[in-house]
């Protein structure tokens, strides 16, 4: 087996999902309850997402969220993937994860993203439109400035202001000529394109300019993962996610997580059909071997430093076990490297 896992951080992404059968408040508590695992298990950050107004998730105020987890654990890094900066005041911002930062020096990441919302809905009710993400180059160095104290303003962010927050781009589009240009890290998704994926990293190093934030490129990859004792039930991990977001692309909503048994009993129009079948391809699942194989081959197609685990499914102990086997594969390899 490659060292080349062995020199690689992995780290966990979770957005709270709603389960069928469960409430909102479960799936928060199950955010945190996976963030004390992940600690005992190694995993080097931790990181909870914003999404407004979705019935399927429950996690809408990320530095609230992490608030929590920080508060839950000890030492691993925890942050958000990400603050949607579009739908915020830079200075707002800039002073939650001030105040992040000050209860849990040295273990918040700020991680953020461009997205305006997932409908005209949410939009209107966050009185923005797809509009403001073009301004998020601008907003970004805003939020950075408040940090280093150079608003011109002539107002001060405190606490934020003298800290060091590792601030990370989610790149989506744009994001990675934006995260290149502005000097920080960079998180790209997903696994299921990885072409795509492969020329926005090679932009982003290409173009990459030094700052204060970072001396050189570092790249993360996102996606889900599923390891299990047997192929079938790694892939029976995914079906929850897959149908949910097929639903969402047919029915303008994103529903609660169903079991997977439920999933495999249900009928689909042949649109829908489609889209869940496109959603359970090119993700990484299998067996410890053949996750650790394909592992292998995606870091060494993108020279990623570190690896953003996103699955997200219903069956919660099914979860846990896949993320134990991911940390044990990283483990025996850096134990016997």
């Amino acid at each position: 087996m490659s060292s080349v896992i062995a020199q690689t951080r992995f780290s966990i992404l979770d957005r709270s999902r709603v389960r069928e059968g469960h409430t909102a408040a479960e799936a928060l508590r199950d955010t945190v309850r996976l963030a004390r695992e992940a600690e005992r298990l190694g995993f080097h950050r931790f990181w909870v997402s914003e999404h407004h107004g979705v019935p399927g998730v429950a996690g809408s105020a990320p530095t609230v969220l992490a608030a929590a987890v920080a508060g839950a654990t000890r030492s691993i890094r925890v942050g958000t993937g990400g603050v949607m900066l579009p739908n915020h005041r830079p200075l707002v911002v800039a002073e939650q994860f001030g105040v992040l930062e000050s209860l849990f020096p040295g273990r918040i990441d700020m991680g953020l993203g461009r997205s305006v919302g997932f409908t005209d809905g949410v939009r209107r009710a966050l009185g923005r439109d797809k509009g403001a993400a073009e301004d998020f180059a601008a907003q970004l160095q805003e939020l950075l400035g408040w940090f280093r104290g150079t608003s011109p303003t002539g107002v001060h962010a405190r606490p934020a202001e003298g800290l060091t927050v590792p601030p990370f781009v989610l790149a989506m589009g744009e994001g990675a000529d934006i995260a290149a240009r502005a000097g920080l890290p960079m998180v790209i998704g997903d696994l299921r394109g990885r072409e795509k994926m492969r020329r926005g990293i090679d932009h982003y190093r290409a173009h990459f300019r030094p700052s204060l934030w970072a001396s050189e490129p570092y790249v993360v990859v996102s996606g889900s993962v599923a390891v299990a004792a047997t192929p079938e039930a790694a892939r029976r991990l995914l079906l929850p996610e897959a149908w949910s977001m097929a639903y969402s692309r047919t029915h303008g909503t994103f529903p609660p997580l169903p079991p997977a048994e439920e999933v495999e009993r249900r009928t689909m129009t042949a649109k829908e059909r489609g889209f869940y079948e496109a959603g359970l391809a090119g993700h990484i699942a299998g067996t410890e071997e053949q996750v650790a194989d394909e592992l292998e081959t995606l870091l060494k197609e993108t020279g990623a430093d570190e690896v953003l685990v996103t699955t997200s499914t219903h069956d919660q102990e099914a979860l846990l076990d896949s993320h134990r086997r991911l940390a044990s594969i990283a483990g025996q390899v850096r134990a016997t490297g």
